[in-house]
């Protein structure tokens, strides 16, 4: 059920209950992220963030105990939608007071967030993102949350074990892996929840997905 608006600014659309030399700079990349995950300590309340101008799309997911076993339970989705015909500006404000409202208010371990891609068609795209990215990790940054980040691919390739996976195969693994009644939605909200069990996944947890 969608959220009333909680400022001028942000709307939270949706809510869910509980239930080749480029190969080798993108595998330097990779060890430098598993090197600098292995240092932080462990989270237990991760939130994944999805970025984009328009929508962000945001997931909140807990490790419990069930069983002696730690397994991933999902807290909250949704998404931060920002105003088209805002100025730039308007839109980044909008971005970093959603997600300061979404840190607030559960007050995560770690926010983890998607890359950049490696390359862009349009290179003005991968600028603008770079735009909104700032935002959201100066957003953690001030509630001193620490910030992790995984590629699409890897995130694809630890959640459904394709890394070329559609959207629709995202949120068919969310939703069998969160143990939802139905694939979470829009597929933003996936996508960012697909980005916190990666994290889970990848921090050595063995008991975890």
């Amino acid at each position: 059920m969608p959220c009333a608006p909680t400022s001028s600014l942000m709307l939270k659309t949706q809510t869910f209950p509980m239930p080749g030399t480029r190969g080798v700079s993108r595998v330097g990349s990779t060890m430098r992220r598993i090197q600098r995950l292995q240092r932080m300590p462990t989270a237990t309340r991760i939130l994944g963030i999805d970025p984009g101008l328009n929508i962000t799309g945001y997931g909140v997911i807990e490790l419990v105990q069930d069983n002696r076993v730690l397994v991933p339970k999902l807290i909250e989705g949704g998404t931060v939608r920002a105003r088209d015909s805002d100025d730039f500006s308007v839109r980044l404000q909008t971005l970093f007071e959603g997600v300061s409202e979404v840190l607030r208010e559960h007050n995560p371990d770690v926010m983890v967030i998607e890359e950049l891609f490696s390359t862009y068609a349009h290179p003005r795209s991968a600028l603008l993102m770079a735009h909104a990215r700032g935002v959201l990790m100066l957003a953690a940054q001030l509630q001193n949350v620490p910030v992790h980040g995984f590629t699409p691919n890897e995130v694809k390739q630890v959640v459904t074990g394709n890394g070329h996976a559609t959207k629709s195969n995202v949120q068919s693994a969310v939703k069998t892996r969160l143990k939802l009644a139905s694939a979470p939605h829009p597929p933003d909200v996936a996508d960012a929840l697909a980005i916190a069990l990666c994290f889970a996944a990848r921090q050595n947890l063995d008991s975890v997905l």
